[in-house]
């Protein structure tokens, strides 16, 4: 997430989130939201995401969201996620190396 993200961002997010149909209904056309079929979803912070490779061979974060920040709205994303789906998990924020645990 940048720096310029806000929670209208998350909401749109959110919303496209739980209604994208990916999911195949019995003809097996992809026809189905997460919420059609009851499913779950694990949320997990990754601000290398947002990295910028463009120049030079070490990645830039400069456009990043700082922690505190990215944070909050990394909250505010999952609370609004647990409005709409059934069960919702989480990775630790700022979690790195691969020592990836579900709350």
């Amino acid at each position: 997430m940048t720096h310029q993200d806000t929670e209208k961002e998350a909401d749109y997010l959110v919303k496209k989130l739980c209604n994208l149909r990916v999911f195949e209904d019995e003809k097996d056309k992809m026809n189905l939201s997460i919420q059609d079929v009851q499913g779950e979803l694990l949320i997990v912070s990754q601000f290398t995401l947002y990295a910028d490779c463009t120049s030079g061979n070490r990645p830039s974060f400069t456009e990043a969201a700082k922690p505190e920040q990215a944070n909050a709205l990394y909250e505010y994303f999952v609370k609004q996620c647990q409005m709409q789906i059934r069960k919702v998990q989480t990775g630790i924020f700022r979690c790195a190396y691969g020592n990836f645990t579900i709350k």
